[in-house]
């Protein structure tokens, strides 16, 4: 595993080993020695083809999230939300998938949101904080002030996600995380 720093801060991009031979393949995803972060709760999901999630945070109890993509394509995106961070508002992107074996640690304070590419992604997080539906809040996906390009103009988005609020509405509700 090598860990490459990013533009913002505390961002960082893992680039895994990938040992495939004819059975299959091995990766270690996760080394303490190199990643040294206090996880205590991880899931997977799942995602068809053409599905966009979030941008999704917790007002309070935020997580540091480690995403890894054990099967398909994803554009994973981020926007820094925290405190006096000289990149506030700025958004981070990156293909994680199966094949290129990189996987991202966003750190605490970052809304995230993912567009699935393959038939099946299968998303596998590690948390250093438990999920509180209460504080679970929302930036639009194709907010015009945060400008992302997303593969697609038609993209399958939750109703849920439909309804999320602008990044302006972000800055007067919480100012920042």
């Amino acid at each position: 595993m090598k860990i490459y720093k990013t533009k913002i801060k505390d961002l960082l991009v893992i680039k895994q080993k990938n040992n495939i031979d004819s059975r299959g393949s091995l990766r270690e995803t996760y080394n303490k020695k190199l990643l040294n972060k206090k996880f205590i709760f991880e899931y997977c999901t799942t995602s068809k083809k053409n599905i966009l999630r979030g941008f999704h945070f917790q007002s309070k109890f935020q997580q540091a999230k480690y995403v890894n993509v054990l099967k398909g394509k994803i554009l994973d995106v981020v926007i820094d939300l925290r405190k006096r961070s000289k990149t506030f508002g700025k958004s981070f992107k990156i293909i994680l998938s199966k094949e290129n074996a990189v996987s991202l640690f966003i750190p605490r304070g970052f809304a995230h949101a993912y567009y699935s590419f393959e038939d099946e992604n299968i998303i596998y997080y590690k948390l250093d904080n438990f999920y509180k539906p209460k504080y679970e809040h929302g930036i639009i996906h194709n907010d015009k002030k945060i400008k992302i390009k997303w593969p697609k103009r038609k993209m399958i988005v939750s109703k849920k996600d439909k309804k999320l609020k602008s990044f302006q509405n972000f800055c007067e509700t919480f100012g920042s995380l």
